[in-house]
C-alpha cells in the first residue's frame, strides 16, 4: 500500500477531506469546511514541525513549521509533492513505521539522519474513525534546539533586556558557559557575570538553569513568521527589530 516515497498534495489543496475523495453522503457542510480551516491555522500556531497524512500515504497538510524545517537538511525532505528520506538507509525504518501506523494503529519514535543533522520523529497514528482520503497519520519533527531564537528574543524584550543581556542570554540558552560567552563577546568575565545578574534580577530566575528553564517552557512566537521566504532570514528579521525596540 505504501511507496518508498509519499505522494504530497499541493499546499493550495492542503486540506483534509477533499471533494475528490469524499464518499457519497458524507456531510461537508460550511460546519465542517470551518473545522478545517480552523485546524489547519491551528497547526500552523505550533512550534513543532506536523504533517498529517492518509491511509495510502498522502500527506494531506504540512504545519508552517514543517514546510520551513524540510527546506534545509533535516533528513526528511519533500520533493515535489512526495515526502521522502533524505537518505536510502532512513527509508525502510520510514517506510515500516508509517504503513504500522496507518494499518496497525501503533506509534513510533524514529531517530533519521546522520551526525548534526540527526533528528527524532514521531509516528501517531490519528484516528481510526477517519473516512477515506482524510488524515490517518501524524508525523510530528522533534525540535532541533531546546530554545527557539525568536522565543528568546520575546522573552528578552518582555523583561526589558538589554542588547547586551539578550546577547549573553541567547549564548546561555545554547548552553555556552559564562567563561565562552566573554570570550566570544570579546569582554571580561566579570561583565558578563555582571549581566547574568541583571538578567536573573530582572527576570526573577534564581539561577541559570532556573532562567533557561523559564525561555525553554515559553510558548512558541509563531505569528511572525508567515512572510519570511526562509527561516534564516526570517529569524535575522525579527531578532534585529527586537533588538532595536
Amino acid at each position: 500500500m505504501f511507496a518508498t516515497a509519499f505522494s504530497a498534495r499541493p499546499d493550495t489543496a492542503s486540506r483534509m477531506g477533499h471533494d475528490a475523495q469524499r464518499p457519497a453522503g458524507r456531510y461537508a457542510g460550511p460546519e465542517r469546511r470551518t473545522q478545517h480551516s480552523w485546524l489547519v491555522a491551528t497547526l500552523d500556531e505550533v512550534d513543532y514541525g506536523m504533517l498529517l497524512l492518509t491511509e495510502t500515504g498522502h500527506v494531506v497538510h504540512a504545519n508552517h513549521v514543517a514546510r520551513i524545517e524540510l527546506d534545509g537538511q533535516h533528513p526528511l525532505q519533500l520533493v515535489g509533492h512526495e515526502l521522502r528520506a533524505r537518505h536510502t538507509h532512513d527509508a525502510t525504518a520510514l517506510h515500516a513505521a508509517l504503513q504500522n501506523a496507518a494499518l496497525r494503529g501503533l506509534r513510533k519514535l524514529l531517530t533519521l539522519g546522520d551526525g548534526a543533522h540527526r533528528a527524532c520523529v514521531s509516528i501517531v497514528p490519528v484516528g481510526a474513525d477517519h473516512a477515506p482520503g482524510e488524515a490517518s497519520t501524524l508525523v510530528m519533527l522533534g525540535k532541533r534546539q531546546v530554545c527557539e531564537s525568536l522565543s528568546v528574543q520575546g522573552f528578552a524584550r518582555s523583561h526589558s533586556l538589554t542588547p547586551a543581556e539578550t546577547r549573553v542570554l541567547v549564548a546561555l540558552c545554547q548552553g555556552t558557559p559564562p567563561g565562552e560567552i566573554a570570550a566570544d563577546l570579546c569582554v571580561g568575565i566579570a561583565t558578563v557575570r555582571s549581566q547574568i545578574g541583571s538578567i536573573r534580577q530582572k527576570t526573577g530566575a534564581g539561577s541559570i538553569r532556573a532562567l533557561v528553564r523559564q525561555v525553554a517552557v515559553l510558548p512558541p512566537l509563531m505569528g511572525v513568521l508567515r512572510h519570511a521566504p526562509t527561516a534564516e532570514l526570517l529569524h535575522g528579521r525579527v531578532e534585529a527589530q527586537l533588538m532595536a525596540a
